[in-house]
């Protein structure tokens, strides 16, 4: 029983109001390309903060195939590059 109540007291007291939610959704907006050039000082909306979490999730995926482009670039490059030279140590660093 006093787990129970142990529990429910660490939820309760670790949940994210509405408020927070949202301006954690603000923040998580202005990381957004797009809306740096859009400020717009809205209150965050249960169908807008689905919207913008749609997008960031958009655009985090867009990140990872960024990276794994100019991952495979620098790759490809590095064949191209003699293995002692200093222009090769510089990419496998970036590699890492």
């Amino acid at each position: 029983m006093s787990s129970r109540r142990s529990r429910s007291r660490h939820s309760a007291s670790s949940r994210i109001t509405d408020e927070q939610m949202n301006e954690l959704i603000s923040k998580l907006q202005t990381l957004l390309p797009e809306a740096r050039l859009h400020t717009n000082d809205r209150p965050v909306t249960n169908a807008n903060a689905a919207k913008v979490l749609q997008e960031i999730c958009s655009y985090i995926r867009s990140l990872h195939r960024e990276v794994d482009n100019l991952s495979e670039r620098l790759s490809e490059l590095l064949e191209t590059t003699d293995n002692n030279s200093a222009q090769a140590a510089i990419i496998r660093s970036l590699l890492m």
